[in-house]
């Protein structure tokens, strides 16, 4: 049977005879398709949004910041009321609710891919080789700019404290990013290996034992002097040997189960230090741990201590300052370390792992002793990090090895950009250094704002968390999410962060 052509056909002979008539002789033309949503309508619809969420935030934090129980001298608890600054809150909500509605979680938006690394990319990959050199260089300068503009040591004591309070957990994010962010192992209990560190200084710092053979062996004294010294390689070994032993009962398992068997292996070793007293002096703690010396000479005031023997006049900060080139050259020596093993074949191991297992295993790599050597080259340098936090409070106790610790430190990774050394530093700097600097904010105490009982560090876990809900909106793979290859032909090239699976890097 000879089929008409299409152009003889009626629209009553078409199959679908209820169907527009469109293109056809004679048929009418149909109005043009009507947009879902307008201009009008997205608008009204985002605020609407932004009010009902300004709404339902005002409603759950009114019983929590709402009212506040205040104690007046001797007599019974008083009760606040804090509606303004609910209504602060809530204002901001709705304000940050509105302009994502009406940029990024808008209806119909184009996401733009590229195809080749960003423009933000390209200028980052020539800035490179001057930045960590820059980083360095400011890092070393820091104390002595800190004295400058504060006018003398002591005015400069906090500000040097801060710098070694920060450069601490720019360590401990580079150990944690050789396990996360290289080799992709999921770790929620890197502060254990922190704990290991400071408790084995601790102990062997101050054993009587230990203190009386090197005295009758190399004199009375040499203990307390050489202590942090000799003890410092030991904490990372016994740091990286428990990492061993953590990474043997985890080698099958990946994602949210290793993150559940680290979280617990974090929690058990906290539960150690509090239950085991005879060793550890449970929840009390270990004092009266021995300072650091200046390869053996003594920060103090007599004949034999570092002013002295230098003419200088005696100055407490002389131990701080010192303090804070330590761990300076500490974190040098891991952000130095990883690099090579970047580029060794371990390295190499360790970021194929990251991409996949199962392909990593076809191609003859041996996966056990990859991530066991993740797990211990991490857990060393967080090993070295904790005997030094042990020297710089000279006090440890398990409060100090909470989980929180280990969310901070990898928070600082994952917003930093996992693998990168850089993101990992400035992430460190932005939340650490920035939460602490909520102490100077002393204008928000005016009448007029929150008033005079308003402190803003109680804040920061709630700044904190909005940090990173910012960070994942717009930058889901971390503030430097571009990758500089490992191994390259004829020029190095950035790797776009849209060429990369989320959270591997």
């Amino acid at each position: 049977m000879v089929q008409p052509p299409v152009a003889d056909l009626k629209p009553e002979a078409l199959p679908n005879s209820d169907l527009p008539a469109t293109g056809l002789p004679g048929a009418p033309s149909l109005p043009p398709p009507v947009q879902h949503q307008g201009a009008s309508s997205v608008i009204r619809g985002a605020f609407t949004d932004a009010i009902v969420s300004g709404l339902l935030t005002g409603l759950l934090l009114l019983p929590l910041v709402g009212f506040r129980a205040t104690e007046s001298g001797s007599g019974p608890l008083g009760l606040t009321y804090r509606f303004g600054l609910v209504a602060v809150f809530a204002g901001i909500v709705a304000v940050l609710r509105l302009v994502l509605n009406l940029t990024v979680w808008r209806r119909g938006r184009e996401v733009k891919v590229g195809e080749g690394p960003s423009a933000f990319a390209t200028l980052a990959l020539k800035a490179a080789p001057a930045l960590r050199p820059a980083f360095f260089s400011f890092a070393i300068a820091y104390p002595f700019l800190a004295i400058l503009l504060s006018g003398g040591l002591s005015p400069s004591r906090y500000w040097v404290d801060l710098g070694i309070y920060v450069l601490t957990y720019v360590m401990l994010g580079w150990g944690l990013n050789i396990v996360v962010g290289l080799a992709g192992l999921l770790d929620l209990g890197y502060v254990a290996f922190y704990a290991v560190g400071a408790y084995t200084f601790a102990l062997l710092s101050t054993s009587v034992p230990v203190n009386d053979f090197f005295a009758g062996h190399l004199g009375e004294g040499f203990w307390t002097a050489w202590s942090f010294w000799l003890c410092l390689p030991v904490s990372g070994l016994l740091a990286a040997f428990w990492g061993v032993i953590l990474g043997f009962p985890v080698l099958r398992l990946r994602g949210d189960y290793l993150a559940i068997v680290t979280l617990a292996f974090g929690e058990i070793i906290r539960l150690v230090l509090i239950n085991w007293v005879s060793l550890t002096n449970g929840g009390a703690g270990i004092s009266s741990i021995p300072p650091i010396s200046f390869f053996g000479v003594p920060f103090n005031a007599t004949d034999e201590g570092f002013a002295a023997k230098y003419g200088l006049d005696f100055d407490s900060m002389h131990r701080i300052i010192f303090l804070y080139f330590v761990i300076l050259a500490l974190a040098a020596l891991t952000a130095l370390v990883t690099i090579r093993l970047r580029q060794m074949p371990v390295g190499r191991a360790w970021e194929a792992l990251r991409e996949d297992e199962i392909a990593c295993r076809s191609l003859g790599i041996n996966t056990t002793l990859t991530k066991l050597t993740a797990f211990a080259t991490g857990a060393m340098f967080g090993g070295f990090a904790g005997a030094f936090f042990a020297v710089r409070v000279r006090f440890v106790s398990p409060e100090s090895f909470t989980f929180m610790e280990s969310a901070v430190i990898l928070a600082i990774v994952v917003l930093g950009g996992m693998g990168s050394q850089m993101g990992v530093a400035g992430a460190a700097i932005l939340l650490i250094g920035g939460m602490e600097m909520l102490r100077n904010l002393s204008f928000l105490k005016a009448d007029f704002l929150f008033g005079p009982d308003f402190d803003p560090s109680l804040y920061r876990m709630l700044i904190f968390g909005f940090a990173m809900v910012a960070v994942m909106v717009w930058r889901p793979r971390g503030i430097v999410s571009s990758r500089l290859p490992t191994i390259f032909l004829k020029e190095r090239k950035a790797v776009s962060a849209t060429l990369v699976k989320e959270g591997h890097g």
